[in-house]
């Protein structure tokens, strides 16, 4: 189709400056791609990490990609379904140490490797702590890292 940027009354910028359409379904499994790929090859994660299928995208409401029953979302957010952390977080959206937005399309694929670890880490009976979280921290900076491009 014709563009014309004279025909445009606003025009905005991408985080990375760029002016483009993305096609989200094939940048997520890129940038999802390349998260996993620096665990496996720097932290020694399992190359299960690296397989995906078309149904690994689908979750919400879960426990790593499991899904939870409505009596586990209850006992462990209360009849209301709330996390107890949300209004003070809400109202700052800082990043921090304990806790990451997802806040983009290039962060989202972050969330399913952070589900995925936690199925990892259950399949393996190894307790699931906040430990490996500084390692998505790493898979992230070093995938934004402009060496990485």
């Amino acid at each position: 189709e014709y563009f014309s940027l004279s025909e445009c009354d606003v025009i905005g910028f991408d985080l990375d400056h760029t002016l483009c359409r993305y096609h989200l379904k094939e940048t997520s499994r890129l940038i999802y791609e390349s998260f996993a790929r620096y665990l496996v090859e720097h932290k020694g994660y399992d190359k299960d990490l690296l397989h995906l299928t078309p149904a690994t995208w689908d979750f919400w409401a879960t426990h790593g990609t499991k899904d939870l029953k409505t009596e586990d979302i209850i006992k462990h957010y209360g009849p209301k379904r709330e996390w107890k952390h949300f209004e003070s977080l809400n109202s700052s959206y800082t990043r921090s140490a304990k806790y990451y937005f997802y806040d983009n399309y290039f962060d989202l694929p972050g969330a399913l490797l952070c589900a995925r670890v936690v199925d990892m880490m259950n399949k393996q009976g190894t307790e699931i702590t906040s430990d490996f979280w500084k390692d998505i921290i790493a898979a992230i900076d070093h995938n934004y890292n402009t060496s990485a491009f």
